[in-house]
């Protein structure tokens, strides 16, 4: 695990840490106003799902954080979902290969265990090269995970 801050300062400690990772965890404020501007022209989740990408990070999970503050909202997680999309597809993302799940994790809900305040939510589907993968946590996105082939028969190489 590489925790990347999401501000501005530590771009280049995102990026040292993304160039080494299997998959990224796009973690977005569910917050009003917080998405907006996170996803605007400028924003920072925009920036780190184009970096990992360009870094090679094939596999993608967004995880849509601050349930809570929208009163756990139906609506405004489709809505996220439904908008975030259409711009990681433009980054080169297969949103159909995408986990997305509603978490809060100033509450713990949903990333371990299923939350009793997520009673709408059914789960998250995702395409991957062995089948469909379903599940409903955000530890279960991150279980299904794929790891990449590492070429073994290769010899050593280390990032500097």
């Amino acid at each position: 695990v590489i925790d990347a801050p999401g501000h501005r300062d530590f771009i280049k400690n995102m990026i040292t840490g993304t160039s080494q990772a299997d998959c990224a965890i796009l973690i977005i404020a569910g917050g009003t106003g917080e998405f907006e501007a996170g996803i605007s022209k400028d924003g920072q989740t925009r920036e780190h799902a184009l970096l990992a990408f360009t870094l090679g990070v094939r596999q993608l999970i967004v995880a849509v954080n601050k349930m809570d503050s929208v009163k756990w909202s139906e609506d405004r997680f489709n809505e996220i979902v439904k908008e975030t999309s259409t711009f990681i597809k433009k980054v080169g993302y297969n949103p159909k290969a995408v986990a997305f799940v509603p978490i809060s994790g100033w509450h713990g809900d949903n990333m371990l265990e299923e939350s009793s305040n997520l009673t709408w939510y059914k789960g998250w589907t995702k395409e991957t090269k062995s089948g469909v993968v379903k599940g409903k946590t955000l530890l279960d996105a991150i279980d299904a995970i794929e790891p990449p082939a590492r070429p073994v028969d290769k010899p050593l190489r280390l990032p500097l």
